[in-house]
């Protein structure tokens, strides 16, 4: 009997703390459900001045198949800005869904104008039906015809009206464009003196180390593959250039036009000398120095030991 009351006392006892555990489960749940929706109700709270882009989030959530937001639910700026940094196939992909955002000018005129920088049309009220998407069209055409024929593009760009028969006209689109082949457009320079004689003007060599002044030029005008006159007419026109952009340099260093062109024929065939794996025996810097002043006597030994520094770290003027 004394065993029989004391599993009814011990089966009382559980059930008082199975009661007290469930008590404060259910208790700590209830809580937790009203801090979370007070938490809820704070964030709507606090993105109660953006609820757009909290409705665009949570339509992005309810509607995951869509992939990203639609454009057109966004302000229209930053809409643009999206787009803006597409190229031209994928802005014309994107007109098939958002027609009205990406045939924007806008964006074709910053698409034309980061492609080339120059055009004489840029620069005239356009004509009725303007467009920049048109005129990119026209562009692409004109570049790839360059690239097969220089004479040929150039003619293309004067009939569309896009470039005006002016050698300095021409010599800007070429200074501003990227897409031009460099072997047709070394061919052209060669027969266009006229049009050679103002791309170079359009350089600016100012407080440029000479060396690194010479890769820029040739970056822009490519030099021939092999020694003759027309390699000498770029260094001529190269030197009169730098000089007539570092007058107090050079008369520092008391060089004129024909000493920097002594200057730049060293430092051509010193970068032919350390970058040919033809040549076993390298040049020296004691023999740079040595030959240069022979033929520059006026140039300090420290400007000319400085030249063979930057061939020897940096690389070739002509590359």
């Amino acid at each position: 009997m004394g065993q029989g009351l004391w599993r009814v006392a011990r089966n009382q006892q559980l059930q008082q703390e199975s009661y007290g555990e469930q008590g404060y489960l259910s208790r700590e749940q209830s809580r937790r459900m009203a801090a979370s929706s007070v938490s809820s109700t704070s964030h709507r709270k606090q993105v109660q001045g953006g609820i757009d882009i909290y409705h665009l989030l949570k339509t992005r959530k309810s509607k995951e198949q869509e992939g990203f937001i639609n454009l057109e639910m966004l302000p229209p700026e930053l809409s643009f800005t999206i787009l803006s940094y597409l190229n031209a196939t994928d802005l014309c992909l994107a007109s098939c869904v958002w027609q009205d955002l990406a045939n924007d000018e806008l964006l074709w005129q910053g698409l034309c104008k980061s492609t080339w920088g120059h055009c004489s049309i840029y620069n005239k009220n356009p004509p009725l039906g303007f467009s920049f998407r048109k005129l990119y069209m026209q562009l692409d055409e004109g570049s790839l015809t360059f690239n097969a024929s220089p004479d040929e593009g150039v003619n293309y760009l004067m009939s569309k009206g896009i470039l005006d028969d002016s050698p300095k006209e021409i010599a800007k689109f070429i200074f501003c464009t990227r897409t031009l082949n460099w072997k047709k457009l070394r061919i052209y320079l060669d027969e266009r003196r006229d049009v050679l004689d103002d791309l170079v003007t359009l350089h600016n060599f100012r407080n440029q180390f000479l060396p690194n002044a010479l890769r820029e030029f040739f970056r822009h005008i490519h030099a021939p593959e092999e020694r003759g006159e027309y390699l000498e007419t770029l260094i001529t026109k190269f030197s009169h250039r730098f000089c007539a952009c570092n007058p107090d340099l050079m008369r520092e260093l008391g060089l004129s036009p024909d000493g920097v062109y002594v200057l730049c024929y060293s430092l051509i065939l010193l970068s032919i000398d350390l970058t040919s794996p033809h040549v076993k025996n390298k040049m020296s810097k004691r023999e740079f120095i040595r030959n240069t002043r022979r033929a520059a006597q006026n140039i300090s030994e420290d400007f000319v030991g400085h030249l063979y520094d930057n061939i020897y770290l940096i690389g070739h003027v002509a590359a």
